[in-house]
């Protein structure tokens, strides 16, 4: 059986050797929106579709047999062109997404927001000096930002210019909690921006903010499409990737 393995996240590249260790055809897909993204075993394909009808298209010319979305938690595009195309042709569908931050304990403390619009808004009212870490994609969102001093941490290079009193990090993670914690006194942060993304690769930051006293700013996950079964680690996925299997 072929798999199509929505990717660019870490459970993903896991999924992926799991997955292909086993004996499995598995094709992995990257939207290529990352300059270096850090590539799975097997076969790897970049770019869209072309929308629903060309994952559709692609998912019955490669006679595919599963399909696991494994992409970011915001990711909501691909996850819903993902379960419409699965539907039209019938493939099996499962969603592997990382389990959010919402139960660590003091997130009831922090501010919850449904996008980066109301992050930046409930934001000016917490603090004045920044950091923001909800993605290089809606940076822009925070342009009105051009008097005061912000601290945006993204992988790629903002595709705008921003403000000459913006400090930009180019990095990714994983971080730890003495490197986060020097980061936020440092620079002398007094909100996190972040998104409810998950995942143990930047949780420090939260770690650090708690400890510091530091406010945070959530912003909320988009709901995984309706009727797509989800589960939250990749030994999950890999049980119903096998079973799937089994069952063709």
């Amino acid at each position: 059986m072929r798999v199509l393995l929505l990717g660019g996240t870490g459970e993903a590249r896991a999924l992926a050797a799991v997955l292909v260790g086993a004996g499995l055809d598995v094709e992995s897909s990257l939207a290529g929106r990352v300059s270096r993204p850090a590539l799975p075993v097997g076969p790897v394909r970049t770019g869209g579709f072309g929308g629903i009808d060309g994952l559709a298209a692609h998912l019955t010319d490669g006679g595919f047999g599963a399909v696991v979305d494994a992409t970011h938690p915001f990711a909501a595009g691909i996850s819903g062109n993902a379960a419409a195309a699965c539907h039209a042709t019938g493939v099996p569908l499962v969603r592997l997404q990382r389990a959010g931050w919402s139960e660590r304990p003091g997130a009831g403390a922090y501010t919850w927001v449904d996008d980066v619009e109301a992050a930046r808004d409930a934001a000016e009212e917490i603090g004045s000096r920044p950091f923001v870490t909800t993605g290089r994609q809606q940076l822009e969102a925070y342009a009105r930002w051009d008097d005061r001093y912000v601290l945006a941490r993204v992988v790629d290079p903002p595709e705008w210019t921003v403000p000459a009193s913006w400090e930009v990090l180019l990095t990714r993670g994983p971080f730890t909690l003495e490197a986060e914690t020097r980061l936020l006194t440092s620079r002398r942060v007094d909100v996190l921006l972040t998104k409810d993304s998950g995942g143990s690769l930047t949780e420090a930051k939260l770690d650090a903010a708690d400890a510091l006293g530091v406010p945070v700013v959530v912003v909320r996950r988009p709901p995984a499409p309706d009727g797509v079964e989800v589960v939250d680690d990749v030994a999950a996925a890999a049980r119903w990737v096998l079973g799937a299997s089994s069952r063709t």
